[in-house]
């Protein structure tokens, strides 16, 4: 079962280092599954990736469409009141951004409704160590 936040989903979208790896993780896994708030997320990547040069806008519109296909695909965890009350806590206990707490008690959630073990992709150093420190496994396996 594989979680992945906006940082490493992109990568599977956007040709950017790691996403051969991304791509390799994405069809070897099971399940695949990402926040429901990660479609906003992905979706302003696409944007910034635009304002900054690295793509043109027809880029992204292809990476966009190309994302959206995938979406029905994907386990989407949907942020409930509790789901979103870990993730306060989570913020607060470890200095998460919002959105970085989101995907962190998403995962958590989703192992221990499960009861299997999660990976946890992410670029995010931050999000990377604390993905760890409870308890997820996470990838890659060196930080990033």
């Amino acid at each position: 079962m594989l979680y992945l936040d906006a940082s490493a989903l992109v990568k599977y979208y956007l040709q950017e280092p790691d996403s051969t790896a991304v791509h390799a993780l994405m069809e070897s896994a099971t399940f695949v599954g990402t926040g429901l708030l990660c479609k906003a997320e992905v979706a302003a990547a696409f944007a910034k990736a635009t304002r900054m040069y690295y793509i043109t806008s027809a880029q992204a519109q292809t990476a966009w469409t190309a994302f959206a296909a995938d979406w029905a695909t994907f386990i989407r965890l949907t942020p409930t009141e509790d789901l979103l009350e870990q993730a306060a806590h989570l913020a607060l206990a470890h200095g998460l951004r919002g959105y970085d707490a989101v995907h962190l008690a998403s995962a958590l959630v989703w192992q221990r409704e499960c009861g299997q073990s999660v990976i946890l992709a992410t670029f995010d150093r931050q999000l990377w160590n604390v993905g760890k420190a409870v308890g997820l496994a996470v990838w890659p396996e060196e930080q990033p």
